[in-house]
């Protein structure tokens, strides 16, 4: 039982570090480029564990990641559900890609989220012009092969499964 509670804690605590990231000021230059780090480590967790990390987790922060950013409520919610179900789908070829294949999967799944929120923002009269939206996906996909390897340690030094 123990063990268990540790596994949810150390899921808990991961991204509860990503919002920390996630919501550090930048300057107005590099806000384009801010990764994803809540949907980051939510991908991770997602393939890495689909038993325990899937669509009611992804419901549950994409809820917390809306209130946090004061976006309107659902939009967090459907773009990362979205995600985390296709990642679902995905996880079992996902696991066996090597770094390179699964950041240029993550680029995919981060560009859709974008597009998912962009739409959303679209139907309020708030998207943003351009394509400078889909930057935080390029970014996103050239941290994984450095936060991949971080997160597995730690899941594996926990002994999450």
């Amino acid at each position: 039982m123990s063990e268990r509670v540790t596994a949810y804690w150390v899921i808990v605590a991961s991204l509860l570090f990503a919002a920390v990231l996630a919501v550090i000021p930048l300057t107005r230059s590099l806000l384009w480029w801010r990764p994803e780090w809540i949907l980051l480590v939510l991908l991770y967790w997602t393939i890495a564990l689909p038993h325990r990390v899937g669509l009611v987790t992804a419901l549950v922060v994409g809820l917390l990641v809306d209130v946090m950013e004061g976006a309107v409520l659902g939009q967090n919610m459907l773009s990362l559900a979205v995600v985390v179900t296709l990642a679902r789908l995905m996880y079992q070829r996902l696991r066996v890609f090597t770094l390179v294949q699964q950041a240029s999967v993550v680029f995919v799944f981060v560009g859709l989220h974008q597009l998912v929120t962009q739409w959303l923002q679209g139907l309020q009269g708030g998207a943003a012009p351009g394509f400078g939206f889909l930057f935080p996906a390029l970014s996103t996909a050239l941290l994984w092969p450095l936060l991949m390897p971080v997160l597995r340690e730690v899941r594996r030094s926990y002994k999450v499964n």
